[in-house]
């Protein structure tokens, strides 16, 4: 593990995501990093109107945003934020917004880390303030396990070195599992059970969504 902790500070990771739906995966991943990187919390963040996202139908806010809370609700060590979905439509939210909120939110008493995953890391250079990102909070770049880790040296190592010594690399094989697997089953009429939490099932079946 490369990225070191300033003592004496909460350490909290910031999940980002659609989550449209949420499922097992984000939760193994969240748990695994906490424990990994012993995290006293893990904030799930869902999207608001994130500016790298593929066009596409995206579930209605509320909708992402309970199905989060009824997947996480049982993990002390979790919570749900509203900070991007809260934001008006038309606004588009970018990391270093999010991040810099929760600084504001912990009063600068925490240690900040942001998951995502190794392939998200690797645009990294495009995104918005990005220098000031990665001197505001650490990433932890999750992945499945035989992912070529050549990548982020060839991309990020040549144009900025020293972001490198601010990104950890934690290989979670549950990643496999995606939401558009999920989606796709859901619309086939195919069963879902075990990639996503039974509440979370119960949920798109009584709101009718993916169909």
């Amino acid at each position: 593990m490369t990225i070191q902790k300033n003592p004496g500070k909460l350490s909290v990771g910031i999940m980002g995501g659609t989550f449209d739906p949420i499922h097992m995966a984000h939760l193994v991943t969240a748990e695994e990093v906490r424990i990994q990187f012993d995290l006293d919390r893990v904030v799930f963040v869902p999207s608001g109107n994130p500016p790298h996202k593929e066009a596409r139908n995206v579930s209605d806010q509320e909708h992402r945003y309970l199905m989060t809370e009824l997947a996480t609700i049982s993990n002390p060590y979790f919570s749900v934020s509203r900070v991007e979905i809260d934001r008006p439509d038309d606004e588009l939210t970018y990391t270093i917004d999010t991040i810099r909120y929760f600084h504001q939110h912990f009063e600068g008493k925490a240690n900040i880390y942001f998951i995502t995953g190794a392939d998200a890391i690797l645009e990294i250079l495009t995104w918005k303030d990005y220098r000031e990102l990665l001197s505001i909070c650490s990433f932890i770049a999750v992945t499945r396990p035989g992912y070529c880790l050549s990548k982020l040296e060839e991309t990020i190592g040549e144009a900025c070195p020293e972001a490198l010594c601010n990104i950890d690399i934690l290989e979670i094989p549950a990643v496999a599992i995606s939401s558009t697997l999920i989606r796709s089953r859901v619309a086939e009429g195919k069963p879902i059970k075990y990639l996503a939490p039974e509440a979370v099932t119960q949920y798109i079946v009584k709101h009718g969504l993916y169909r």
